[in-house]
């Protein structure tokens, strides 16, 4: 339509509050459009409203007559308030300090915290390995003192501090109920969760600024100690614990992105005008019967904060889950048929979990998925190696170079990966494939097939 024909134009206005999509007449003035701004987004003050290029609009010009058409992108400046182009360099430049004054601490935090807590589990095998005496009195009396002054919110770093908090408290439980016996070791590391997760509770009682990395604290350390209470109740072998923990570990890579992210629908869109126009699809500020809608970038970037931060936690407790459960269930599934099952579930889970990671598009949780799906393979070559005699072994090694060279043709081959759309269909088969092979293979994994094979009727 012609800028001299129309007579309604359709115009976005961005501002403090957000974006407001109005419908006006073309010989409307800017002063007009922006009380009607100001009504729909409940401003107690008209705004002035400029160009995203940052001209002002005369208040008292027709819109017609100032040359804007339909389509047109204005901003609504409140007093003492600079004009600039919205997400434009001026913005920037004006957000720029203040995002520096209210940033938290960087990756680096991150990084030392994490390895902090990797050391804090050494520690405490070590502590346990070394046996009643001062050496492990000594290391249990450093971690219970990590444990307490990380839970302390005091300081800049109390928010990353405290997600390390549970490790050292888990650390020092495990060294004080270590027992050598084989069949005790669920229990112990049960318990040690257990301990994990009430330090976890304790530490976002104090302070909420790490709420969802607490809470898959408290959540994987509750249910660790549930699933290890019910096997030592029940009189179960280890290797129940071990191949139930690694199951729910890889269904959990699947699950959590559903429960990471949940926006109600009447935020996503516009229900009342989805069948008249899709102009609007945004949150609605209610006026009358009908009203119109607001964007708030600021609760849309705390959805996807908030969402990222749930992905990275759980991406994290699947990997701890799976790089401890994967060994422990090849070391103590003994008997011939139940060994069969442990491989194959170790195997497949490895594999689900590494085409699971194709799916994130966070770069930490996807590279803590593939480092639990790695950790499981790892795992089953090194206990097939210690099993198997030298012609086997040979054959493995072969097998595994020509594997590698396959990847790498077919790496080369669909040049951007598992974006392919036709790989990405066959990764979802074959994800589906490993999944079920999983799931099916923690019946004889257990030693369920074999109890029900022997029995006699």
């Amino acid at each position: 339509m012609a800028g001299g024909t129309i007579d309604v134009l359709a115009l976005s206005i961005h501002g403090s509050v957000g974006v407001v999509d109005l419908v006006v007449p073309a010989e409307a003035s800017a002063r007009d459009v922006a009380e009607a701004y100001a009504a729909q987004a409940g401003l107690a003050a008209v705004p002035s409203l400029a160009r995203s290029t940052g001209a002002p609009l005369p208040p008292e010009v027709a819109l017609s007559d100032a040359g804007v058409d339909a389509g047109t992108v204005l901003v609504a400046l409140l007093p003492g308030e600079v004009a600039a182009a919205p997400g434009g360099p001026g913005d920037r430049g004006r957000s720029a300090p203040a995002t520096r004054q209210q940033a938290g601490p960087g990756r680096l935090s991150v990084l030392w915290f994490c390895v902090s807590s990797a050391l804090a589990g050494l520690a405490g095998w070590f502590a346990a390995q070394a046996g009643p005496g001062d050496l492990r009195d000594a290391a249990v009396a450093l971690l219970g003192a990590a444990a307490l002054v990380a839970v302390l919110p005091i300081g800049r770093f109390a928010g990353h501090r405290a997600v390390a908090a549970p490790a050292f408290a888990g650390a020092a439980a495990f060294a004080v109920l270590w027992d050598p016996a084989p069949e005790r070791l669920p229990t112990v590391v049960g318990t040690s969760a257990l301990v994990a997760a009430v330090a976890a509770a304790v530490a976002r009682a104090l302070d909420r600024r790490s709420e969802e990395a607490l809470r898959t604290w408290m959540v994987v350390g509750g249910a660790v100690f549930l699933v290890t209470v019910v096997a030592a109740l029940a009189d179960l072998p280890a290797q129940v614990v071990w191949a139930v923990l690694l199951i729910a570990a890889v269904l959990a890579a699947r699950l959590v992105p559903g429960w990471a992210v949940d926006v109600p629908d009447q935020l996503l869109v516009d229900i009342e005008r989805l069948a008249v126009t899709a102009w609007s699809a945004r949150e609605q500020q209610p006026r009358g019967r009908r009203g119109r809608t607001v964007v708030r970038p600021a609760a849309v970037a705390e959805v996807a904060a908030r969402g990222a931060r749930i992905i990275t936690s759980a991406s994290v407790a699947v990997l701890a889950v799976a790089a401890v459960a994967a060994p422990l269930l090849l070391a103590t599934a003994t008997v011939p048929l139940d060994r069969i099952g442990a491989r194959v579930l170790v195997g497949t889970a490895g594999a689900a979990l590494l085409l699971a990671a194709r799916s994130y598009r966070h770069v930490a949780a996807r590279s803590l998925l593939r480092a639990a799906g790695l950790a499981c393979e790892v795992a089953l070559l090194v206990h097939l190696l210690d099993h198997l005699d030298g012609r086997w072994g040979t054959t493995i090694a072969v097998a595994a170079v020509g594997c590698a060279l396959l990847l790498v043709v077919v790496a080369v081959a669909t040049g951007r990966g598992w974006r392919s759309a036709w790989w990405s269909r066959r990764a979802e088969v074959l994800e589906g494939i490993c999944g079920s092979f999983a799931v099916a293979s923690v019946v004889v994994a257990i030693g369920l097939f074999r109890v029900l094979w022997e029995r006699t009727f």
